[in-house]
């Protein structure tokens, strides 16, 4: 049986520097408003998990889904106005 290591190289070819190329740096850039809302929204989820909730926390938790959803929305019209007139969907 040949191991995962062997096969290395079909499994995931390794660019020369092993950094992210520039355009990979720009998707997590684009992404980054939305992963940080996220990060918010289980920050007030997970304190939950030992306590009742408060309408504090109630109030947390909406704020942090209200803004996840801004950041998708922003990212969405990102995307779409970055789009190049007559490109396919």
């Amino acid at each position: 049986m040949k191991s995962i290591a062997a096969l290395q190289d079909v499994v995931t070819p390794w660019s020369d520097g092993l950094e992210p190329s520039d355009a990979e740096l720009d998707a997590i850039e684009a992404e980054m408003d939305v992963v940080l809302a996220e990060v918010e929204l289980w920050d007030a989820l997970i304190v939950l998990l030992d306590r009742p909730a408060s309408e504090f926390d109630a109030r947390r938790i909406r704020r942090a889904h209200h803004r996840v959803l801004v950041a998708r929305r922003n990212a969405a019209n990102r995307a779409v106005g970055t789009q190049v007139s007559g490109d396919a969907a």
